[in-house]
């Protein structure tokens, strides 16, 4: 029964309570895992509580890393704006290493945890375009975590699963709301308020707003402007 558990990272935002929705429903017996990381606003953090907690996980817990230490990205250094509008190539947004040491630590606790598990709402469709979002990344970690644990050497390697990686936002969007997933209490955005308002101008806003859209459903995101 311990190979049913499963870690999932939970961000607070919609692909991750989505992924958490997923494993859900798969029936695994879930831990929520979500990183304070030095990003620039506490709002996803809370939300990441409140949608564990909705999802039924079985626990959440949050470590703390220090990216902000290293900084280089718009979400952990304060002196680097967050771009408001489109923009060629990896964005400013983008942390370095974020999801390689996401996955690092969730496959820790999923040995601890005896997992056989670990679920990540990455995306390769309607993404921002970060290189550690990609399938080849995930297939390179799955190769990592079978040589690197206790578990993959003795034969049951820890699979990372990614339900959302070949899916556009509206189906992502379709799928989590199927499963019950209330994203009113998710925070996507890059710079929201400390009472998790969006901005609305932000590239993951912008994904998010077009993602209701092509789905046919209503956004319930907050935002600053009030609509």
């Amino acid at each position: 029964m311990k190979r049913r558990n499963a870690i999932v990272l939970v961000s607070g935002g919609l692909d991750s309570a989505t992924a958490l929705a997923v494993a859900r429903d798969e029936g695994f017996h879930c831990y929520a895992l979500s990183l304070d990381y030095g990003q620039r606003h506490r709002a996803e953090l809370q939300a990441a509580a409140q949608v564990a907690e909705a999802l039924g996980a079985a626990e959440h817990r949050r470590m703390a890393v220090d990216f902000a230490g290293i900084g280089g990205s718009a979400l952990t250094d304060t002196r680097i704006p967050v771009p408001e509008q489109p923009s060629q190539g990896i964005p400013v947004t983008y942390v370095p290493a974020r999801n390689t040491v996401f996955l690092a630590l969730a496959l820790g606790w999923a040995e601890v945890a005896g997992a056989g598990a670990i679920y990540i709402g990455v995306n390769a469709v309607d993404y921002s375009g970060y290189p550690d979002c990609r399938p080849e990344f995930v297939t390179a970690f799955q190769s990592l975590a079978r040589l690197a644990t206790k578990a993959g050497v003795e034969g049951a390697p820890i699979r990372i699963e990614t339900p959302l990686i070949h899916l556009s936002k509206a189906e992502i969007i379709k799928l989590g709301t199927a499963l019950g997933v209330d994203y009113s209490i998710t925070v996507s955005c890059y710079q929201a308020d400390e009472q998790g308002l969006a901005c609305g101008v932000c590239d993951s806003c912008r994904l998010r707003q077009a993602g209701f859209e092509s789905a046919g459903i209503v956004d319930p995101t907050r935002y600053k402007d009030g609509s």
